[in-house]
């Protein structure tokens, strides 16, 4: 298996390589060169495994490069009871006779996140073992991306964590959690911005070859396949759980900001993993929602963006949205390669044709919600069966309803749990969240971060000042 750029531009590479890489030299994503498919035979035989096991399985189809026995060994150091809690690692929890939860949360940070990072972080340390060499991630976080990727990579040999967070727009909880790290190869900067202008510094030091060859920058937002390949995993297992026979239809709804978790679910999809509809929910930030709805695709300024009590999803440029569009062009890397050129030129692109003849195919739904949907859905969902869900979750909840379809399995992809954002549980219910009992002085640890400017040269003499060389 080895991966070629969404733009066409790089020759194929091993899993690896493109794991270190992050984005492609010339700008693109890392995709499959071809996707591997999913046989009747192959997920009934997968039933019964554990989640570590079946992560082997799944993952094995994309990383040949690692031999077998040491990707079981990863696997199964990345998904345990200890870090995830219970033997169930990502539970099925029924909602209601039209909707079920797939508990993503349970991982270190409580947050979806962790079904990939807790791979990555042992992947990264493999890799990088082996070859005898160092890599300075460089990130950008909404909220749990870096709490994710932080907590999987703290202490790992070989590699320090520089994650850009957009200063005063995550909650509290969030902030505390990659803020009261003291190791030292984590380095948390708060950019005075938004999230939007964190992922173009990122792009912009990662797009520069010399300085990322320099300082040996390696990526774990969703621009890295390997992140993308993880939670692959977890649709497959989502389907596993809620099916009896091979080709039972399930559809699945997943609050996104930044298009990577659906992403996943897109490939699971091509595979053959048998998924009717992907629900893509948005909150007030909908430019996704508006592509699938008219096929027009207009990013929206740092201004345009609102702050949000979704705030993970406070994202206008989706930069995992590309992979999709390779696929949405027919793997036409020249096309995508000019649709962003485009979209620097203009700020937008028209695919409405294309959409309408393509997109219907994939199974792709979309709607949005807002502050007072959230609000509504988490007290509707405590109310009638008791379980609190953080507002992401609520978006996601909401828009599934509006897709339910008799006798096909709706899951709806928990993002993080409640007590990561308490203020808005307090004023859905009353009373906040209340948080893990391990964690329940997090908020008054001391907190290790530098505030900058959004300027990228003063995030890239930081980098060089305090990369592990």
């Amino acid at each position: 298996m080895n991966y070629v750029s969404t733009r066409g531009g790089m020759a194929p590479l091993p899993f690896s390589d493109i794991l270190l890489e992050g984005l492609a030299p010339d700008g693109g994503l890392a995709v499959p060169q071809t996707l591997p498919k999913l046989t009747a035979a192959q997920l009934e035989a997968w039933r019964a495994l554990p989640y570590a096991e079946l992560a082997f399985e799944v993952l094995s189809l994309f990383i040949t490069d690692i031999p077998a026995a040491d990707l079981r060994r990863l696997t199964h150091a990345a998904y345990t009871p200890a870090i995830f809690g219970s033997e169930d690692i990502v539970p099925l929890r029924p909602l209601d006779d039209k909707l079920s939860l797939l508990g993503l949360s349970e991982g270190p940070t409580l947050a979806f996140k962790d079904m990939a990072m807790q791979f990555l972080g042992q992947a990264f340390e493999y890799v990088l073992t082996k070859r005898g060499t160092t890599l300075n991630i460089l990130g950008a976080t909404s909220g749990d991306t870096g709490s994710a990727a932080e907590y999987a990579l703290r202490g790992k040999k070989g590699v320090s964590v520089f994650m850009l967070s957009p200063h005063g727009r995550m909650s509290s909880f969030q902030r505390a959690q990659m803020y009261s790290l003291q190791d030292a190869n984590i380095h948390n900067i708060a950019v005075r911005g938004v999230f939007d202008d964190c992922q173009d510094i990122v792009k912009a030091l990662a797009g520069d070859l010399q300085f990322k060859a320099d300082c040996h920058l390696g990526a774990v937002n969703s621009i890295n396949w390997g992140r993308i390949a993880a939670q692959i995993v977890y649709y497959v297992h989502g389907w596993l759980r809620a099916t009896t026979k091979a080709d039972q239809q399930v559809s699945f709804a997943v609050p996104s900001g930044n298009f990577g978790n659906i992403l996943a679910g897109h490939i699971a999809r091509r595979m053959g993993l048998p998924i009717r509809r992907l629900v893509l929910a948005t909150n007030e930030n909908n430019v996704l929602e508006e592509f699938f709805r008219t096929g027009m695709y207009r990013p929206r300024s740092a201004q345009q963006t609102h702050a949000t009590s979704s705030p993970s999803m406070d994202i206008s440029r989706a930069s995992n949205f590309e992979r999709f569009i390779f696929d949405l062009v027919g793997a036409d890397g020249a096309r995508v390669k000019a649709l962003w050129t485009q979209l620097a030129k203009d700020g937008y692109f028209d695919l409405s044709g294309q959409l309408g003849e393509f997109g219907e195919n994939y199974g792709f739904v979309a709607g949005a919600s807002s502050h007072a949907d959230r609000l509504a859905t988490i007290r509707a969902t405590y109310d009638a069966c008791g379980v609190l869900i953080d507002p992401h979750t609520a978006d996601g909840v909401k828009v599934a309803r509006e897709f339910v379809e008799p006798g096909i399995p709706m899951l709806v992809l928990e993002t993080a749990l409640p007590a990561k954002f308490s203020d808005t549980i307090q004023e859905a219910l009353g009373r906040p969240a209340p948080p893990p009992a391990a964690l329940a002085g997090l908020e008054s640890l001391p907190q290790r971060f530098e505030v900058m400017d959004n300027d990228a040269e003063a995030v890239r003499r930081y980098v060089r000042e305090h990369a592990a060389l």
